[in-house]
């Protein structure tokens, strides 16, 4: 796997537990805590949504869904 893609699979993993951990978060806060551009952060929640594994209850928002996850390291 390239290095890019390792980083990239990484970050989206710890997109979707901080969003696991807070709850409901904010486009915006995704951007502060991980310190990327907002771009970037929606691809990430875009691949979580098509996974649906993530889901916008109201514009800029995020949540978890139901679906079992099992994270490994």
């Amino acid at each position: 796997m390239k290095p890019s893609t390792h980083r990239m699979l990484t970050r989206i993993k710890s997109v979707y537990m901080y969003i696991s951990e807070k709850g409901t978060v904010t486009t915006q806060e995704l951007v502060d805590e991980f310190g990327t551009t907002p771009r970037t952060i929606q691809r990430d929640l875009n691949v979580l949504m098509y996974n649906d594994l993530v889901l916008s209850p109201s514009k800029g928002k995020w949540t978890t869904t139901n679906k079992k996850v099992r994270i490994s390291s």
